[in-house]
């Protein structure tokens, strides 16, 4: 046992030594922890000299669960729950695991991006101020907030929407948008299904807030195009309550299910024989629709607000999500299972998914938001994304913790900062510590590592205009995360050390998700 762990802790203390660079562009990682499991890195040079040394436990983590074929870890990836939030794990539809903490909390949280025919020009600083007033009022925010339009949903009508998606909606209520531009029209949900109502996480607490925001790295963002110099509209947000609830309830049985085997929430999965498996799928199925919803009704707000302010239309781009698990064919691994933790499904031409779509000639788009005082990207996926498990990142990804942001950035000059750009916050200005720019990576370093594997291109560089987050009690906040960020600051030494002295033991921990959070969000974890 000593023997093994020393060769652990040399693997350890340097295992970006053992990253090699491929023809193709993107790192290799191989050491005996990873059980012959392949891992690739997509990473620039300075991205994996900047990244964490914590982050080769989660790796391991990652292809530690039964029946893995592929791990992946994408530019924008950071410590986040059991495994980096940026990374993909591909495991054997037929025997392998479906894995929780790679799916997270926030089940479908995703991106949506609209465009418009008006020039920037146009958006001048008093029409900014009116658009974000404008939203405001028909999309509510913050982490108990509530839709203004689906508030008073009734658990039937509830249940057909989370069953039937994009297309339930459309026919019974009609739409503004073209669905075929969302990523999926609907996820299939099983008859036999039923939501655990009333158990761990409560899930019924989403049902008011389908076409609301949330809080924490949740946003809403006017841009400016700098290939067409005209305006879009850019969204994060997820499953909120709805979606939180559902994870927390099926975390919490699959600790129960495997006491032995899964000592951390973080680290749940169900196996093809377990009797949680398929409803667990449900689960991400139903939430993955809940999400898809919320992004779409919320784009229907806006284009009204954006009618009113700008007096011209807003047309829906793409609609994506980056926190699911789904059955896919893969030309390398054959049928798999692909958990996209803080990662975005980057299909080109040619797919076979895509057949019938918009999409089959041209790959479907890639939304990459950076920092709200950086550039957001679209990308199109290239036929190199293979290699990738057809994923690129899903943001810029952080580089300085909340409770970080708190002590070492000023108020005062954060707002400057934002003024001085031009960029409006809310109404007031006031910027968000634990969500300005100097928390995040350059988004432009990040799409690099995307560009230097060839898995896709650029289409649109986006320049934010003005933004809107929801944000809670300040002075709440920030007590709660600091005391959050010091709880997971101890958790990950500890597993750290343990790590280090029993080699043997596979089992972690990290920041735990807020039981009080309504906004169904990662908190901790990913955004722009």
């Amino acid at each position: 046992m000593a023997g093994r762990d020393t060769d652990r802790l040399v693997a350890i203390s340097t295992w970006k030594k053992h990253a090699r660079r491929t023809p193709e562009g993107y790192y290799d990682l191989e050491t005996d922890d990873l059980g012959g499991v392949p891992v690739r890195l997509f990473l620039t040079a300075k991205l994996l000299l900047e990244a964490e040394d914590t982050l080769y436990r989660q790796i391991v983590n990652a292809a530690r669960f039964p029946g893995v074929k592929l791990v992946v870890i994408t530019p924008d990836s950071h410590y986040g729950y059991g495994v980096p939030v940026g990374c993909v794990i591909l495991t054997d539809a037929h025997a392998g695991a479906v894995a929780m903490g790679p799916v997270g909390f926030d089940i479908g949280c995703g991106m949506m991006s609209a465009r418009s025919s008006v020039e920037a020009e146009e958006a001048t600083p008093e029409k900014r101020r009116e658009f974000n007033r404008a939203v405001m009022e028909r999309v509510e925010m913050g982490q108990g907030g509530r839709s203004t339009r689906m508030r008073n949903l009734e658990k039937r009508e509830f249940d057909e929407l989370i069953r039937g998606g994009a297309e339930y909606y459309v026919d019974k209520y009609g739409a503004s948008f073209d669905r075929s531009r969302a990523e999926r029209h609907r996820i299939p949900v099983e008859g036999e299904w039923d939501v655990p109502w009333g158990r761990q996480g409560r899930p019924e607490r989403g049902i008011a807030q389908l076409g609301s925001l949330g809080g924490g790295n949740h946003f809403i963002e006017l841009q400016r195009s700098e290939q067409t110099g005209t305006l879009f509209v850019q969204v994060h947000t997820g499953s909120r309550g709805f979606g939180h609830g559902l994870a927390t309830n099926y975390f919490e049985l699959a600790r129960a299910e495997k006491p032995d085997q899964v000592r951390d929430i973080d680290l749940g999965y169900f196996t093809p024989d377990s009797a949680h498996y398929r409803s667990y799928l449900n689960a991400v199925a139903a939430g993955g629709n809940f999400a898809i919803l919320n992004r779409l009704i919320i784009f229907e707000e806006i284009a009204a607000a954006f009618r009113q302010v700008f007096r011209r239309d807003l047309e829906l781009v793409y609609e994506i999500s980056h926190n699911l698990v789904q059955k896919e064919w893969h030309p390398e691994f054959g049928d798999v299972l692909v958990h996209r933790k803080g990662a975005t499904r980057a299909f080109p031409a040619g797919h076979p998914a895509l057949d019938g779509t918009i999409w089959e000639k041209t790959g479907h788009p890639v939304l990459i938001p950076g920092s709200n005082k950086d550039y957001s990207f679209i990308l199109r996926p290239k036929v190199q994304a293979a290699v990738s498990g057809f994923s690129v990142n899903h943001g810029a990804g952080r580089q300085l913790s909340r409770s970080e942001a708190f002590r070492r950035l000023s108020q005062k000059s954060i707002d400057a900062e934002y003024r001085d750009a031009g960029i409006l916050v809310n109404l007031d200005g006031r910027v968000p510590l634990d969500e300005a720019a100097p928390c995040y990576k350059s988004s432009r370093e990040v799409v690099q590592a995307v560009l230097d594997a060839g898995l896709a291109e650029v289409e649109h560089e986006l320049w934010p205009l003005s933004s809107l987050k929801g944000t809670e009690d300040r002075s709440s906040a920030k007590k709660w995360k600091e005391k959050r960020e010091k709880r997971a600051q101890r958790r990950q030494e500890s597993d750290w050390q343990r790590y280090l002295v029993d080699a043997a033991v596979d089992d972690s921990s990290d920041d735990d998700p807020d039981p009080s959070d309504n906004s169904g969000g990662d908190q901790s974890s990913h955004h722009y």
